[in-house]
């Protein structure tokens, strides 16, 4: 069986983690998994590798419509290239970008949806992008907000909104979802990675589940980080894994800008438990 297992999320919510997770569960080494390792198992779907053979022009002077035109078409050589399951990471939101699909449903198998809550969200993102905290609201609440490529490397992603994001990928009804949420996996490790293993047929081996666990844990990929560096980490940014924390906001944001993020995104909050539910709300008012 061949095709894209998608491992997605809004920018700054745990897929790369996922990515580690996965890679070093199926590689098994005795060892953590070097981090320039990863793509080696878990691929990034905007690397320009996968678009080269459609365009006879370098990927990197391409339009983003044209990119866009390619998109599904880049999805679907990876799996004719491959034999195996893809792993795949991305960032783009379920739906169409200049009027074309940003995903291909022929080659995908599966999808992990990881959400985080936006008000954590939003502090890795300004961190990521170099934006101040306000600015990286207005991002995230804004539908036509998209990923630049790295040219050499990858290509522009179309993310939307953070709601908009969690709306479109929830929503997958062609082919197993699994959602996860990034806060499950801080608090119980074991069982929710676990949950992926074992529901992925990877593995039920406890022992080589706690070992993957323990070899993808914020401490471990920290101090990988700090020794050989992550190409992902962004020019903006000290380092790509920050602190790993959940909560992070309540010392960070302001009264308004904790408040300006739950009115843009009450409805998806609600939906995973970063709200109380609407009738509970009204009554404590």
């Amino acid at each position: 069986m061949s095709g894209i297992l998608w491992l997605a999320s809004y920018p700054k919510s745990g897929n790369t983690w996922m990515r580690v997770f996965l890679a070093n569960l199926i590689l098994n080494e005795p060892e953590p998994l070097a981090l320039k390792r990863i793509n080696e198992v878990c691929s990034s779907e905007p690397n320009e590798v996968w678009f080269k053979s459609l365009t006879s022009k370098p990927v990197s002077e391409l339009s983003e419509k044209k990119v866009a035109a390619l998109r599904t078409k880049a999805q679907e050589h990876a799996v004719r290239l491959n034999k195996n399951i893809i792993p795949m990471k991305t960032h783009s939101f379920c739906g169409k970008d200049y009027g074309y699909p940003t995903i291909s449903v022929k080659a995908t198998i599966g999808v992990i949806y990881i959400i985080r809550d936006p008000r954590d969200v939003v502090i890795s993102a300004a961190d990521h992008y170099g934006l101040t905290i306000d600015q990286a609201i207005e991002m995230m609440n804004d539908k036509k907000t998209r990923g630049k490529g790295m040219p050499g490397n990858t290509v522009h992603e179309r993310m939307s909104s953070w709601s908009e994001h969690v709306k479109s990928w929830t929503a997958w009804k062609h082919t197993p979802l699994q959602v996860l949420r990034y806060e499950d996996l801080l608090a119980e490790p074991l069982a929710h990675f676990g949950g992926v293993a074992r529901k992925l047929g990877i593995t039920d081996d406890e022992a080589r589940i706690k070992r993957a666990v323990e070899f993808s844990s914020f401490k471990t990929l920290q101090a990988q980080e700090a020794e050989t560096g992550f190409i992902e980490k962004s020019v903006n940014s000290e380092r790509f894994f920050r602190s790993g924390r959940a909560g992070g906001w309540r010392d960070k944001l302001s009264a308004r800008q904790m408040a300006a993020i739950e009115r843009d995104h009450a409805v998806q909050m609600r939906r995973f438990g970063y709200l109380p539910p609407e009738a509970a709300r009204k009554k404590a008012s």
